[in-house]
């Protein structure tokens, strides 16, 4: 899936504005994510998950840097994510449905913080580009798992799929 040049512009432009928010959305973005969804408090048993403690300030700061990192990469992502998808599907193994939760928190804490912002076209540009990292991230995870078994086929035939499927979910807010 490929961002049309106005979504890319959206995600730059808005990128600009969470970038000078990085630790509050970030945060906030955490705090979402653990009070919605406790269950992936799971892998974080050493952190304080208390509503603005150190660590989740810390952490959340890394995931905002890293989108950002993605946004710098738009047209390279999976370049620009291979280590930490590595890290979280080889050392953290960290169940891939948690990160399509994380972008719902994301997508929240920054309509929040940017109503003005955040349109329906925003929110349909935001919505892609982190459907895009998602697949990255669950192709990571299934070749980690299958190794051997994930051949360069399979990659395409799973691209193509999810691709499908992202599209599929994101085409009604168009």
């Amino acid at each position: 899936m490929s961002l049309t040049r106005a979504e890319r512009n959206i995600i730059v432009s808005m990128w600009g504005k969470i970038a000078a928010q990085a630790d509050a959305i970030g945060t906030e973005t955490l705090e979402r994510l653990f009070a919605s969804y406790p269950q992936t408090t799971t892998y974080f048993p050493h952190f304080d998950l208390h509503p603005g403690s150190a660590h989740l300030r810390s952490h959340g700061s890394k995931v905002v840097s890293a989108v950002g990192d993605a946004v710098k990469n738009i047209d390279d992502i999976a370049s620009a994510l291979s280590k930490l998808g590595e890290l979280h599907a080889y050392i953290l193994r960290v169940d891939p449905v948690n990160f399509k939760l994380l972008a719902h928190c994301l997508l929240v804490t920054v309509a929040s913080h940017f109503p003005a912002d955040f349109t329906a076209d925003a929110h349909a540009a935001w919505d892609k580009f982190l459907s895009v990292l998602l697949i990255q991230c669950f192709q990571v995870v299934l070749a980690s798992h299958l190794q051997d078994e994930f051949t360069v086929e399979m990659q395409a035939a799973w691209d193509k799929f999810l691709t499908g499927v992202a599209i599929v979910l994101t085409e009604q807010y168009r």
